[in-house]
């Protein structure tokens, strides 16, 4: 079977792709130019590279002459992106398109755990744009039997890259207050909620819908672990793993807005803890014998290990 990745040198795909060889697949990972994946595995060398930026006009005709049976789409942030893939693909032979949206696809939640395959109400626009192409693709399914599979990973984490702290934002600093022993703190009391979730899970549940294939089409999952925690739960955790002693203070949100003072970093934050959700997996459980292999701290501490290793914590 010959698989097509785009975005198979990202957070996903340097999980991903490793997996597809290994079940004896043709895979063909294509980037802009980046060949530096987040993982090392002798599986690399056997993947086709394919340069393709989706901003230039031959991107859709490079993906066609692939002609894949598989595409896993990664990177497609906008409905016209998505619309304009489908249709090239339909002129191929692809039995199979993966489309990664996100839980940001969801709005605030009413019910928990909130299921992949309820209506939303995105607060953003990338969620907002997420949820057009989710909206597409199903309708796609349903009326044209367009072959379209949908997984919305939560807070993608792992080794390698900057993750959401305890805070609901991207800032070290919180991490380095937190191993210096010092206070911190949080907005409003801490109780809302974060959902991280190791890339290499999120590989899984690809891998899974693509060997689950007649269970997955036109259905909707979310790739996340099996638990949330809460901004408190997640501090408490950190000074627990650099063995400090716990100092956690609280702020309502206009005070909390005017300790951080960072206009992006407040954004970040808000549109994390706004959602506050807990993310079904019933059906990937059912459907796709889905089983995370990382627990939500687990995930966290590969994380927090890395920048230790990348010495961005000082100890």
């Amino acid at each position: 079977m010959k698989i097509l990745v785009l975005g198979g040198y990202g957070h996903i795909g340097s999980y991903l792709v490793p997996k597809l060889i290994q079940q004896g697949w043709e895979v063909t990972a294509v980037s802009r130019g980046s060949q530096h994946p987040y993982t090392t595995s002798l599986a690399w060398k056997q993947v086709v590279h394919l340069t393709a930026d989706r901003s230039q006009a031959d991107f859709n005709q490079k993906v066609a002459a692939v002609n894949a049976d598989v595409v896993v789409d990664l990177i497609s942030f906008t409905k016209q992106n998505t619309v304009s893939l489908v249709q090239t693909l339909k002129k191929t032979n692809c039995s199979h398109y993966l489309f990664c949206s996100s839980i940001w696809a969801h709005g605030r939640a009413d019910v928990l755990p909130v299921k992949p395959n309820t209506i939303k109400e995105p607060l953003d626009d990338y969620g907002k744009e997420k949820y057009a192409s989710e909206l597409f693709l199903k309708e796609e399914y349903r009326q044209h039997d367009f072959p379209a599979t949908i997984i919305m990973p939560g807070q993608i984490s792992g080794p390698g890259w900057t993750i959401i702290n305890p805070e609901g934002n991207e800032r070290l600093q919180p991490f380095q207050l937190i191993a210096s022993g010092q206070a911190i703190h949080l907005p409003n009391f801490g109780m809302e909620t974060l959902h991280h979730v190791h890339a290499d899970d999120v590989a899984q549940m690809f891998l899974a819908a693509i060997t689950h294939r007649n269970q997955a089409l036109g259905e909707s999952f979310h790739a996340v672990g099996k638990q949330s925690i809460t901004l408190y739960g997640y501090a408490q955790h950190m000074y627990q793993f650099f063995g400090t002693e716990a100092k956690i203070q609280f702020l309502p949100w206009p005070e909390w807005k005017e300790l951080i003072a960072s206009p992006a970093d407040i954004e970040k934050t808000y549109y994390h803890i706004a959602r506050s959700g807990n993310y079904s997996l019933t059906n990937a459980e059912q459907l796709l014998d889905y089983q995370p292999k990382y627990s939500i701290t687990k995930t966290i501490d590969a994380a927090v290990n890395s920048y230790l290793e990348r010495k961005l914590i000082k100890v």
